[in-house]
C-alpha cells in the first residue's frame, strides 16, 4: 500500500486542524491505520490509531480529548482531526499502516510497516 498525506498547515493555538491520508490499492480495509509525528530535534512519536472496521481507535496521553482518528474504508482515506491544538503539536505527521493481527491496543510502531512521506503541522501565534 502507498500512503499520501496532506492537510498539514500553520494554525494558532486553540484552532482545529484535519489532516487526511489517501491510501492505495483495493485493500485499505485490511490494514489497521495510524498517525505517528515527529517534532524538530525529537523521534517519532505515537499519536493514534484504529481498527481495520473503525470501531477501535486508541490515543497518546498527549493527545487524549483534543484528536480524533477515523477512517472512511470507501475513500481508502484517514482521517486526524485535530482541535484545541498547542506549540507543542507541532510536527511532521506520518500516516501508517500495518496488516499485524491483535488488538489495537498492543500495537508497537515497529507493527507498521508502510509509512506515508509526512505532512507538516505548526502551530504558532
Amino acid at each position: 500500500v502507498q500512503l499520501q498525506a496532506s492537510g498539514g498547515g500553520l494554525v494558532q493555538p486553540g484552532d482545529s486542524l484535519r489532516v487526511s491520508c489517501a491510501a492505495s490499492g483495493r485493500t485499505f480495509s485490511s490494514y489497521v491505520m495510524g498517525w505517528f509525528r515527529q517534532a524538530p530535534g525529537k523521534g517519532r512519536e505515537f499519536v493514534a490509531r484504529i481498527s481495520r472496521t473503525g470501531y477501535s481507535t486508541y490515543y497518546a496521553n498527549s493527545v487524549k480529548g483534543r484528536f480524533a482518528i477515523s477512517r472512511d474504508n470507501a475513500k481508502n482515506t484517514v482521517y486526524l482531526q485535530m482541535n484545541s491544538v498547542i506549540p507543542d503539536d507541532t510536527a511532521v505527521y506520518y500516516c501508517a499502516a500495518s496488516r499485524v493481527n491483535k488488538p489495537i491496543v498492543q500495537f508497537v510502531a515497529n507493527d507498521f510497516g508502510y509509512w506515508g512521506q509526512g505532512t507538516q503541522v505548526t502551530v504558532s501565534s
